[in-house]
């Protein structure tokens, strides 16, 4: 462990470039979404505003996609500097797999410029032939990550398919308000039986930089607590994707065995914070 994994937690993934996507609208929203992540301990964060797979495939489209991001991004960069300027900032994008073969060669697409890149199924299903597109995307050098498996239509919690994705080399990043129930009981059972399984390798805020939406770090650093998961949670949100900005692979997280009954306790824990 370096220096820098004592510091705090690593959030690669939240939409705080302010104008770019649904995340943050404004500067200020973005400063203030910032400040929030502060508070709960991350001090390291990759931004990561999307970007369809489509659009990296016509040079001259993603030259202009890429240079509105950078607009945003120094103003971000600005403010974060003055505000936080113990803070490490970096970005990256969440490419949406809307071609089977993008394009992930400019280091602005990757996470903080390493090998890494977040992507995500279009509309939030799981389309037919995913293995080979990872494999190839694997095959060509590109460290996949996979943004919120649990949150996908299409399996159910005994599908082996998360299990066949990280067989073909891609990692799993799990949202950590999945955990806690902030996208429903389907989504939380398949994150459940995710981390149950170990096939978690990272988990990030997905954080949209409104003022109004929660990053829900706390509470599920309260729920690994009440499941005597602190262990996971660390290699889940502080080493691993501290490891991924150093370009390093990530450690195996031993599954997570939760106790019949602790679920009535995490919410029992959940609802006081309410």
């Amino acid at each position: 462990m370096t220096s820098d994994d004592t510091l705090g937690y690593t959030d690669l993934h939240n939409h705080l470039v302010p104008g770019v996507d649904d995340g943050a609208r404004t500067v200020e929203d973005a400063l203030e979404g910032i400040g929030r992540l502060w508070e709960v301990g991350v001090r390291t964060v990759v931004t990561t505003p999307h970007l369809d797979g489509s659009v990296t495939q016509v040079p001259s489209v993603l030259t202009r996609r890429l240079e509105e991001v950078e607009e945003g991004w120094a103003l971000l960069k600005e403010a974060t500097d003055s505000a936080y300027p113990e803070l490490n900032l970096y970005r990256g994008h969440e490419v949406m797999l809307d071609v089977p073969d993008p394009v992930l060669t400019d280091p602005r697409v990757r996470l903080a410029e390493s090998s890494a890149v977040l992507v995500e199924w279009p509309r939030l299903r799981v389309p037919p032939a995913t293995k080979p597109v990872l494999s190839r995307l694997r095959e060509s050098g590109v460290t996949v990550i996979l943004a919120h498996p649990e949150r996908y239509h299409g399996f159910t919690r005994e599908s082996l398919l998360p299990g066949e994705w990280r067989q073909m080399g891609a990692l799993l990043q799990v949202n950590l308000g999945s955990l806690v129930g902030a996208y429903g009981d389907a989504p939380r059972k398949r994150a459940i039986t995710l981390l149950e399984r170990g096939w978690v390798d990272l988990m990030a805020t997905d954080f949209h930089g409104r003022p109004h939406l929660p990053v829900y770090l706390d509470q599920a650093r309260e729920a690994f607590e009440v499941f005597g998961g602190g262990v996971q949670f660390d290699f889940l949100v502080r080493q691993n994707p501290a490891r991924i900005v150093r370009g390093e692979e990530p450690l195996a997280v031993p599954p997570l065995s939760i106790r019949k009954g602790l679920w009535k306790k995490v919410r029992e824990l959940l609802n006081r914070r309410e």
